[in-house]
């Protein structure tokens, strides 16, 4: 076991437990932020994963979760807004928490990548992961001032 599989094995287990946790014990908007942390925490554990054991191709699944994770939990946002409208959730020490360690995995497998296209490749999914995250984490609470509907 390396570094980088232990670090991954930290972030699964305490970013888990706590979505875990979320999801069984809570009212409807505490598993909506759940669903949202989990993305949020997957994505660089498989980036970690994927420098641990030498396999590019888990980086290819953590673009796809960077991708999916916040449109999933848009989908929740909007099919579930009249029951979040009351109890909205509010997360923010959470959604800074994660964008946070996403950006720390992010610059540190990107300072063991190298310069090149993997590099290139790693910003995207930083972008993509704290973007989505930021976006998907206001959408639940409430949504954007000035939108009509949102």
């Amino acid at each position: 076991m390396n570094g980088w599989i232990l670090a991954a094995t930290v972030v699964l287990g305490a970013g888990g437990a706590a979505a875990l946790w979320g999801v069984a014990t809570g009212p409807l908007p505490r598993r909506a932020v759940a669903q949202n942390l989990a993305t949020s925490v997957v994505c660089p554990a498989l980036l970690l994963l994927s420098e641990g054991y030498g396999r590019p191709s888990y980086v290819d699944l953590a673009l796809l979760m960077a991708l999916l994770g916040p449109v999933g939990t848009l989908v929740f946002a909007r099919l579930l807004a009249d029951e979040l409208e009351d109890d909205q959730p509010r997360a923010w020490g959470l959604t800074w928490t994660a964008a946070g360690l996403s950006a720390v995995v992010v610059v540190a497998v990107c300072v063991a990548t190298g310069p090149g296209r993997a590099m290139a490749k790693l910003l995207v999914i930083g972008a993509l992961l704290i973007a989505g995250n930021v976006i998907a984490s206001r959408a639940l609470s409430g949504g954007f001032r000035g939108v009509r509907g949102g």
